[in-house]
């Protein structure tokens, strides 16, 4: 918005001045020089440069390390949270066996790729739609933000005569890209915190505050993915049918993928490992059960991967470790009845204000 304004300013000032410069002349016979109009430009051009240093100004603070990694993560919570709406012709159902959906799809017909790139959105309601018309289920081979080869097979459709009604609805509602976007894609959102990251722990940069504070910003978008799951891939109709399956991503797999390569780049950097070791006990009591391994195998991999730090660093780490590890074993055990509760309707919080290719 401010560009934009900016840049309105600047040219609606030139058109302004030039227009003045038209109707203002001088010659032997008379002199018109319009007063007002030549101090209104004179306001405008002041009026210009002073958006321009805003502008400037506002350039430089949204380009620092900080108000980047927060502004992903905010936008990453709102993505999370439109991701889960359901369209009007939606229904819920009960989790499908993943297994014998792909089992199903091998009896299916295969809908190929027409062109390769990001699988960006997917039109689930209009797919839904177009599945329960036709009576029929479709298994989707990619979920959004990885990329798919043109010719490749995308999708399946179960009954196999049905490929000819739903050939085109799946050509319609499955958006191909050359980027990958956050609409659907939770990975990218931790992908882009987590390469921010890698750079600043590069030997170029050595930027280990920037390390911390995207070790900080990670934790806070696993919360958000927790408490807004990532997508299931798995939609119904009204009649709570299964009508359109997509692979899931799981929260475990978001939590080693916000941990893996920063670990791995911050091998001899404490003060970046000693806050992921922090970051896993503040989670372990707020993520749910399934994520309990693979904290504890992120803080055990932790400690390995310390094993070169001098005495009074490793000694700072292990406490570390022994915090994280003591958070994990004391945590009650949930029922299977209780976390599958939890993952379905997922308690709001308050959100405070502000402004690479998947497995």
């Amino acid at each position: 918005m401010v560009s934009q304004l900016s840049i309105s300013l600047f040219i609606g000032t030139f058109v302004y001045i030039f227009l003045v410069f038209l109707v203002t002349h001088y010659d032997p016979a008379s002199s018109f020089i319009p007063q007002i109009s030549l101090i209104t430009s004179w306001v405008l051009v002041v009026l210009s440069f002073g958006f321009l240093v805003y502008y400037s100004h506002r350039v430089a603070s949204s380009i620092q390390n900080p108000d980047m990694i927060g502004a992903i993560v905010d936008d990453l919570y709102v993505a999370a949270g439109g991701a889960h709406v359901a369209g009007p012709g939606e229904g819920t159902g009960a989790l499908p066996d993943d297994e014998a959906i792909l089992r199903q799809a091998e009896t299916g017909a295969t809908v190929s790729c027409a062109k390769s790139g990001y699988l960006q959105h997917v039109d689930h309601g209009a797919l839904v739609a177009a599945a329960h018309t036709a009576d029929a289920l479709i298994v989707l081979r990619f979920r959004p933000g990885q990329f798919v080869l043109r010719g490749e097979p995308l999708a399946a459709i179960v009954s196999a005569d049905k490929v000819g009604t739903l050939e085109a609805a799946i050509d319609r509602g499955i958006h191909i890209g050359r980027h990958r976007t956050l609409t659907q894609d939770s990975e990218f959102g931790i992908a882009q915190v987590v390469e921010i990251a890698i750079r600043a722990l590069s030997p170029a940069v050595n930027d280990t505050y920037t390390g911390v504070a995207c070790v900080d910003w990670l934790a806070e978008a696993l919360l958000t993915l927790a408490e807004r799951p990532p997508l299931e891939g798995n939609w119904y109709d009204t009649g709570n049918r299964l009508r359109v399956w997509m692979p899931p991503v799981r929260l475990e797999r978001l939590a080693k993928l916000a941990f893996d390569q920063i670990r791995q780049a911050s091998a001899t950097t404490p003060a970046v490992l000693i806050r992921q070791l922090d970051a896993i006990r503040r989670l372990a009591p707020r993520l749910p059960d399934t994520c309990r391994k693979a904290l504890s195998d992120q803080a055990d991999a932790i400690q390995e991967t310390a094993s070169a730090l001098v005495a009074l660093d490793r000694r700072d780490l292990d406490a570390a470790w022994h915090r994280a590890h003591t958070a994990l074993e004391t945590l009650p055990r949930h029922s299977n009845g209780e976390q599958e509760a939890a993952r379905i309707a997922p308690a709001p919080r308050p959100r405070p204000g502000g402004d690479n290719q998947s497995a």
